[in-house]
């Protein structure tokens, strides 16, 4: 049995501190897409965990984690992360299909961003050209680091490659020797996290344990469903589930939706409830809305519940998780997105070019007072109106509610 946690608005919706708080009930937690890119922030005895590869489930000693084949990774990010928790054998496993994030890909990716004249807003760390060798079958994945001689040969041979560039952008790259210097470094702390993992995800199903997948970002930046081209280079969706694991659709029992309260975006791209007011910097002073990765400024506003119910619908979910619901307290009214002005109409479903929308709203009369609680019955009347008018419109059961930061301020319906 396998269960799926999937952030289904533009990502940062709260995806760790979930996994976290159900990782307990589980033997595998999985990583099955994305990069350093991405990151998870959660809260244990008001210390903070940023984690970026490592599966949230590392926070428990009787896990086991996955970093699986869909995961791109870049070796210094991962053993800079593996230093924060002793003892990972037996604990932590990476897929030998997992591909490499090279330096050579970082400096690809910040060309791009900084030479184009329609930038994606990336954060620059090498995820799109590692994905895109990926797709070109011409990337370097982790079981390759068990035969370095052949390694340093495929450095080289991608250095030549590259060298028409250098007077492209006037640029000098690190040459494969110094690249491949750090890389001999650094194998030896990962040959023994190295192996099949989609055979040991197999055993897992086989022997009727249970496993927990995250992903990374969130369904609208997915690049086939989310709002391109602005968008990651990878499957956020739970598809990304079972092609970033080996493990086949069937085996997905409970897929699990996470959404913030309000809506927040990090980049470029369409983002209809976005208020670039005073009103989405009380909402981003409230909710530290800040990227875990890079520490950018998240773009704020009020949730789009037409995009939530597409995402939900797209990823199949059966169960809401509603985070951050504290960051409200204190507004007098809060609002919903439930139609779209479209070229002279009036819409309830997402277009392909939603940078060409209207929000339209309901508003509610806001509340205060729903820190740290963690009963349904106690919110006050309001924010239980909220969350049930939402729940209509999208379709889905909220079973989860966060009201704090901290690990256990959770509300299970």
């Amino acid at each position: 049995m396998a269960d799926l946690i999937v952030g289904v608005q533009w990502g940062d919706e709260g995806k760790g501190k979930i996994v976290d708080n159900l990782a307990k009930n589980y033997q595998y937690v999985v990583r099955y897409q994305g990069g350093h890119n991405a990151g998870h922030t959660i809260v244990v005895e008001n210390k903070k965990y940023a984690l970026h590869l490592m599966p949230s489930g590392i926070l428990y000693p009787n896990c086991k984690n996955i970093i699986g084949n869909g995961v791109v990774i870049s070796l210094e990010a991962l053993y800079e992360e593996m230093q924060q928790f002793p003892n990972l054998e037996k604990r932590l496993f990476i897929s030998d299909r997992a591909h490499i994030i090279t330096p050579y890909h970082q400096i690809l990716d910040s060309l791009k961003e900084s030479h184009s004249k329609s930038a994606i807003g990336t954060t620059k760390k090498g995820i799109g050209p590692a994905y895109s060798d990926k797709i070109s079958r011409v990337g370097f994945r982790m079981g390759e680091l068990k035969n370095l001689d052949a390694f340093s040969n495929k450095l080289q041979n991608y250095y030549e490659e590259l060298k028409p560039l250098e007077s492209l952008y006037n640029i000098t790259f690190p040459t494969p020797q110094e690249i491949f210097a750090n890389i001999k470094n650094l194998q030896p702390h990962f040959l023994p996290f190295i192996t099949d993992t989609t055979r040991l995800l197999w055993e897992a199903l086989d022997s009727k344990q249970k496993i927990l997948l995250e992903g990374a970002q969130g369904s609208m930046l997915d690049i086939d469903h989310g709002t391109y081209p602005f968008v990651t280079s990878s499957t956020t969706t739970a598809a990304g589930a079972s092609s970033g694991t080996g493990i086949a659709p069937k085996e997905l029992q409970n897929i699990i939706g996470i959404a913030k309260a309000y809506c927040t975006r990090v980049g470029n791209g369409p983002f209809p409830t976005e208020e670039n007011n005073q009103t989405g910097e009380l909402i981003g002073q409230k909710g530290f809305e800040f990227g875990t990765t890079t520490g950018r400024k998240r773009r704020c506003g009020w949730i789009d519940a037409i995009a939530l119910k597409y995402a939900c619908k797209i990823n199949g979910c059966n169960q809401l998780a509603l985070m951050k619901l504290d960051v409200l307290d204190g507004f007098s009214e809060v609002k919903i997105c439930t139609k779209y002005q479209y070229h002279g109409q009036i819409i309830d479903y997402i277009p392909s070019d939603l940078e060409n929308v209207t929000p339209i709203y309901e508003s509610f009369k806001g509340w205060d007072n729903t820190f740290g609680i963690r009963d349904f019955k106690q919110l006050p009347i309001e924010a239980q109106n909220y969350i049930t008018t939402l729940e209509k419109i999208i379709g889905v059961k909220i079973s989860i509610i966060s009201t704090s930061p901290e690990r256990d301020d959770v509300i299970f319906l």
